[in-house]
């Protein structure tokens, strides 16, 4: 089984956005020596957590940093741009680092509805119409060199020219993006760490409805996305994972600080422990969504010892014929996690 990351840049406490990038690119080199297959970049805009609003200048850097993996976006936000724009700047990604570029769009905004309005490419009475089906066909035509005679826009040539291109995937986590990404024949990666309900059913519906496209596929390609954490023992794991729980809910009350560190979100949920927990210990089975009554058919995120989660993710990925996991993980420290992941599923080092 391939495994891959998806980095959000993380911001811990105590530290800054300056080092959360630094983090990012050690984290980056280390995948690529502990074997994981791709790096990709989250977008987001105007979230003091989170350090990545603009990919790709990161997975420029991350291309001189290291040689082998995939490096990509986890996605463009393309609802924010033109789709000339993109297409060169993953062009000029493509000629520095040569058949390493995954252009991962996404349709979500990667904010609030104020930071959205703020990036609309066109602004009036009205809100920005939704046009993102219109936009993903534009940007493949572009990339591809696939307007019709008839179109002005096939005069464009997108520089730099030269053989191939970046490898587009349709990022998303609902049966919409399943939709699209099935008729455009592009491979897809769905989002289960951001919404677990609909997973069973948009990757079934990709791979059912799935037509040869532009992207040259024969048959349908699918990542799935899912958070984890792996630690030593169950207990660390524990501990380790309140971090994030305290991240969850405080964005959920618009709280868009720092990662709190594990001591200070301990504290915090045995403050006000979840509803029928009488002994105030954070409950490690109501963060992983198997006792949150959300009715999702797997966890959202998996977390506790390197065994433990790495067969419950070969669990999910199996019963869901994914071709490759990729692993998001919001924590203080998150090299040994991403270490001890590669080293339970054997991967093979660079």
């Amino acid at each position: 089984m391939k495994l891959s990351i998806i980095d959000q840049s993380p911001v811990p406490a105590g530290s800054t956005p300056a080092e959360a990038l630094r983090n990012s690119i050690e984290l980056a080199q280390l995948a690529e020596r502990f074997g994981y297959e791709r790096y990709w970049i989250a977008e987001h805009h105007a979230i003091e957590s989170l350090a990545s609003p603009a990919p790709e200048i990161l997975i420029a850097r991350l291309g001189a940093e290291t040689s082998q993996i995939r490096i990509g976006s986890g996605g463009v936000m393309l609802p924010h741009y033109s789709p000339m724009k993109v297409a060169e700047v993953f062009r000029v990604l493509h000629a520095l680092y040569p058949d390493r570029v995954d252009l991962g769009v996404g349709r979500a905004p990667g904010g609030t509805p104020l930071e959205s309005y703020a990036l609309w490419r066109t602004r009036g009475e009205h809100p920005q119409s939704d046009d993102f089906g219109q936009q993903l066909v534009e940007l493949l035509a572009f990339l591809n060199r696939g307007f019709p005679a008839s179109h002005p826009f096939h005069r464009i040539r997108v520089s730099p020219e030269m053989p191939g291109g970046p490898e587009v995937w349709l990022l998303g986590s609902s049966m919409w993006s399943a939709s699209a990404a099935a008729q455009l024949g592009l491979p897809y990666a769905f989002a289960h760490f951001i919404d677990p309900m609909p997973t069973r059913s948009a990757i079934e519906h990709y791979r059912s409805h799935f037509k040869p496209g532009n992207a040259g596929l024969s048959r349908p390609r699918v990542i799935l996305a899912a958070g984890a954490l792996c630690a030593d023992t169950e207990e660390e794991a524990e501990r380790l994972i309140s971090s994030a729980r305290v991240f969850r809910r405080r964005i959920r009350r618009g709280e868009l600080g720092p990662i709190p560190t594990p001591e200070e979100a301990v504290r915090e949920l045995n403050a006000s422990p979840a509803p029928g927990n009488q002994s105030g210990k954070p409950l490690l089975r109501s963060f992983t969504g198997e006792g949150q009554g959300e009715g999702s058919e797997f966890p959202r995120y998996v977390v506790g010892t390197p065994e433990f989660v790495r067969d419950k993710l070969v669990d999910m990925a199996s019963v869901l014929y994914a071709d490759e996991l990729m692993i998001v993980t919001v924590m203080h420290e998150r090299k040994h996690s991403y270490r001890l992941l590669a080293d339970v599923f054997g991967l093979k080092r660079r």
